[in-house]
Parts: structure tokens; sequence; C-alpha cells
């Protein structure tokens, strides 16, 4: 049997925020990284396929990634690279303006054997690097493994909305498993309605389940013959970052202990609504933590609600 677990690939860096006063702080970050670090933390293992430098800034990611249980692929750390940056300056209502300093290139390589594999966000968009991510995906289903992809939408990026709407359905189409956020949808496609689509999203070659996040609004999943929607538990938010990287964890974290990435296509299309509503509830209490407190810091398995994910 191969390793259990997840491959992730995408980007990781170094946000570095600008308050008002003109003090700044940094904190790794990155949704496929963060993504990465949910699973270990909720025990589930987790490779993770990026590009850092090895500078300060790559070994302090390096260092958080160990500290979380995750594996760095060993070709990950590029002599040379400077790791790439995202600076939010935020005004007096705290409100921020971002500037990136980021490459994201990746070379083909050999996908891993795992139970499955998590793309997303600027990795899975973000030329070159996107081309080399897209072949991890080519190549998990041409063996029938599991994919899950969250566009994570980022629209200072996005130069012409319907060229990167076509990027996400051809990534989607090969994949397991579609989450995406109401904004994402919203970004690219403004002129339809949410179901639309889902139901678009739903007909791809592989895609068995789509599950939007409305932030605060709950989740609605969509599924052959299953359509659920579940309110979001009520939560003091410190602030969101990181919030949708959590639920996306604890999906596929959930998925894992019941099994479904390793019993072959199908497995997500048999879920019942029991099922898929244990499933949301279960991701939003993992979201509803990382609301709590500041900044993209998961929820440990333990810090979790008993009889998580029902409960």
């Amino acid at each position: 049997m191969p390793p259990r677990g997840f491959v992730v690939a995408g980007e990781s860096l170094v946000d570095i925020v600008v308050a008002p006063s003109g003090d700044t702080s940094e904190a790794v970050g990155g949704s496929p990284m963060n993504v990465a670090v949910g699973l270990a933390r909720l025990d589930v293992p987790a490779l993770l396929i990026t590009r850092i430098g090895d500078d300060p800034r790559g070994r302090d990611i390096a260092d958080h990634l160990r500290s979380s249980g995750v594996e760095l692929s060993g070709p990950s750390v590029v002599a040379g690279l400077s790791t790439s940056t995202a600076t939010a300056r935020l005004d007096r209502d705290h409100a921020a303006t971002y500037d990136f300093e980021l490459v994201w290139s990746l070379e083909e390589q050999m996908l891993p054997e795992r139970d499955g594999l998590h793309v997303g966000s600027l990795g899975a968009s973000l030329e070159p690097g996107r081309r080399a991510v897209l072949d991890l995906v080519r190549q998990a289903a041409d063996r029938d493994m599991f994919v899950s992809f969250d566009p994570n939408v980022r629209p200072v990026f996005v130069t012409d909305a319907d060229a990167a709407w076509r990027d996400l359905t051809e990534t989607a189409t090969l994949s397991t498993l579609v989450k995406a956020s109401d904004e994402d949808l919203q970004a690219l496609q403004p002129d339809h309605a949410i179901p639309i689509l889902a139901a678009e999203l739903l007909a791809g070659d592989r895609t068995e389940l789509v599950i939007i996040t409305r932030g605060g609004g709950g989740s609605w999943v969509f599924g052959p013959g299953v359509e659920v929607e579940v309110a979001a538990p009520r939560v003091e938010v410190e602030d969101t970052v990181g919030a949708g990287d959590s639920f996306m964890a604890a999906t596929l974290a959930i998925l894992s202990d019941w099994d479904l990435p390793s019993a072959g296509p199908g497995a997500l299309a048999r879920l019942d609504e029991t099922r898929v509503r244990d499933l949301l509830a279960g991701a939003m209490a993992a979201a509803a933590i990382t609301c709590s407190r500041r900044g993209a810091n998961p929820p440990t398995r333990r810090e979790l609600p008993a009889g998580w994910p029902a409960g």
C-alpha cells in the first residue's frame, strides 16, 4: 500500500503586515502551505511540494512546517532563490492593500504515492509553476487518485477573468473534490448564480463533490442527487486569515478518517446527506477556531469538540 496522507502542491510565502504606525510584523503563509499544516495538526500525514529560498524567510517556513509535522519535499528548497513575500499595508480602518514579491516556478516531477493530492491558490493559477502543478493533477487522474482543488482566487493576479475561469475549470474537471468560496466565484463569474456555477463545476469528468463556503453564511454542498446547506457556528472573530485553509484541511482530514480518498472513484458521490452534514459541520468547526485567534493558526485535533466531526 502507498504511504497514507496527502501530497500538497503550491506556494509558500511570508506575509509582511505594515500597521498604520509603520510597525511591521511577519508570519509564514500561503494557502497550500496552510492546508498542509492544518492536515498535519489533525494527525494526517502531509508532504508539501513548494518553492522557498535557502534564506532566513525560507528557513522560517521550513521550521514552521517541521514544528507542525509536515514533510517538506527535498527539491522545494532552492539555493539562491529569494523566498516570496506578500506585504499588506493597513490603513486606519485596518483595510489592507497588498504588494507581492512572488515568483512561482516549479519543475515537473513525479507525483509521490499517497492517498490523495491537494492543489490550489496561486500554485494552481500562476505561471510558470501552474504547468507543473497541473501535470501533478494529470498524473493523479491517470492513477485514479483522489484530487482536491481550492482555487482561492487572488483578484490582484487576475487580468482576464474569463481566462482565469477557463484555467480554474481545467483543473476542476480533473479533481474529485472542488472547494471554492462564494467570493472566488463572484470574482470570476459575477453575472452567474452560485448554484449554476456549482453545477458547472460538478459536471467535471472526475468531480464528485463541490463545496461552496460563504464565510459567516455557512457552507453549501452539491453532489449527485444531493444539495445541502449548513449554517456556520457562532464565533467571536479575531480575524479570518487562514480560515478557508483550515476548512479545507479539516475536510480532507474527515474524509481520511472515513477512508474515502483511498476508496477509489465514486466514494464521495455515495455520501448520504447525514455524512455530508457532518463533513460541513466538522470543517466549519475547525475554521471557527482559526477565526477565533490571530493569523493562520489551524487547530490540532485535541482542540476540536468532543465527537468531532459531528460534534
